[in-house]
C-alpha cells in the first residue's frame, strides 16, 4: 500500500480507503463489516470514511462496533464522519452548518462511533443559509477541542472552499485541509479543472468517492441490474436514473478490453485511474464482502501500468461520457 499526505497536512492516508455509504446499515451488518475492515486493514488501508446521515446513523454504529470488535490500535487508523443533513427535522437540525448543529452533530457521531475523536470531519454539503464564517469558527473550535483532528468539506465548489480557507487564514483559525468530491472517469471537471489553483495555494487534499460511478465502470450492469447491488436498492432509485445511461454503459463496455489487456478487471482499472492522479490523497472504495475488498486492493498494482498510451486509450473510450468538454 502507498501512503500519501492529505494535501499539505502532516497526516497520511492510504491511497485506497474504505467508504460506508449505501453498504453499512443497508447491505452490511457488524459481522460483515468487521470481516471487510479486517481484510482492508491487513492490506494496508488506514482510512475508513463515514457520515452521520448514512443509514440514519446506523453506519456509524456498525463501523464503530466492528472496529472495536477487531481490537485495532486506535492510532493505527483514521476515521472520518460528515455533518450537514442531520437526523431530525427541526429547523436547526436539518440541512445546515450552523454552529449549534455542528457542535451537537459531532457529539452525536462520537457517541454512535463510540470514539473519543474522529480524525477527519467534513461539512457534507455547503449551506447557503449560514455564513461561511460561522461554519469556519465552529469547525475550528471542534478541532481545537480535540473532537476532530482535521476538518474539510465535501462537494463544495472551489469558490466556497477558497472563502472558507481565507476566512480561517485571516482569523488565525484552523484551516480546512481537504475536500471530498466525487471523482471518476465520468465526473472529472471539479477535480481536474475547478480545483486546479487550490492545490498549491491552499494545500488542498482530496479524499475522492465513487471511483466506479456507482458500479457502472465495473461493467457489472452491462446485462442489467444484479440482485443485491446498490442500484437494485429501492431507496437509491435516483442514483440508478443518473448512472444507467446508454452513453455511460457503452463507455464502460469500451473499457473492458483495455483492462483485459492489462490483466485486470474493469473495476481495478477505474480505481487505478483515480489513484494515478497525484492530487488524490485517497480513493474511497466500497465493498460488502471481504472478497470485493481484496479485489479492489489489487488496483494499486495497476497504477504503474497506466502509461501515457494507456491513459490516452482510456480517455478515448470515455471522454464523450464525462463532464469534461471534448
Amino acid at each position: 500500500m502507498e501512503y500519501r499526505r492529505l494535501g499539505n497536512s502532516g497526516i497520511k492516508t492510504s491511497a485506497l480507503s474504505i467508504g460506508s455509504w449505501v453498504t453499512y446499515g443497508n447491505q452490511v451488518d457488524i459481522d460483515a463489516a468487521a470481516a471487510s475492515l479486517k481484510t482492508a486493514y491487513d492490506a494496508g488501508v488506514n482510512f475508513f470514511d463515514n457520515a452521520e446521515v448514512y443509514a440514519g446513523g446506523k453506519a456509524e454504529e456498525i463501523m464503530g462496533a466492528a472496529l472495536k470488535r477487531l481490537g485495532l490500535r486506535r492510532g493505527s487508523y483514521l476515521v472520518s464522519t460528515k455533518l450537514f443533513w442531520g437526523l431530525h427535522d427541526g429547523p436547526n437540525e436539518k440541512n445546515t452548518l450552523n454552529r449549534k448543529r455542528l457542535l451537537e452533530g459531532i457529539d452525536g457521531s462520537l457517541r454512535r462511533l463510540d470514539m473519543d475523536y474522529v480524525d477527519l470531519l467534513f461539512c457534507h454539503r455547503p449551506d447557503p443559509d449560514t455564513p461561511i464564517e460561522e461554519t469556519v469558527w465552529a469547525m475550528s473550535d471542534i478541532v481545537a477541542s480535540g473532537r476532530a483532528m482535521y476538518w474539510g468539506t465535501s462537494e463544495w465548489s472551489a469558490e466556497e472552499y477558497r472563502q472558507a480557507w481565507e476566512i480561517a487564514d485571516r482569523r488565525n483559525l484552523r484551516k480546512p485541509v481537504m475536500e471530498q468530491p466525487q471523482y471518476n472517469l465520468f465526473v472529472r471537471d471539479r477535480v481536474e479543472r475547478q480545483f486546479a489553483r487550490l492545490y498549491d495555494t491552499t494545500g488542498l487534499g482530496l479524499t475522492t468517492w465513487s471511483p466506479l460511478a456507482s458500479g457502472v465502470l465495473s461493467g457489472k450492469y452491462a446485462g442489467g441490474i444484479p440482485a443485491g447491488s446498490r442500484l437494485s436498492l429501492e431507496q437509491y432509485g435516483w442514483l440508478k436514473d443518473g448512472s444507467m445511461t446508454p452513453a455511460k454503459l457503452e463507455a464502460a463496455a469500451r473499457l473492458a478490453p483495455i483492462a483485459k489487456e492489462l490483466g485486470a478487471t474493469s473495476a481495478q482499472l477505474a480505481i487505478a485511474w483515480c489513484a494515478r492522479n497525484p492530487r488524490v490523497s485517497t480513493v474511497m472504495t466500497g465493498a460488502s464482502r471481504p472478497e470485493q475488498v481484496a479485489e479492489n486492493m489489487k488496483a494499486m498494482d495497476l497504477v504503474a501500468k497506466l502509461d501515457d498510451s494507456v491513459m490516452a486509450a482510456i480517455d478515448a473510450a470515455t471522454i464523450g461520457s464525462s463532464d469534461l468538454p471534448r
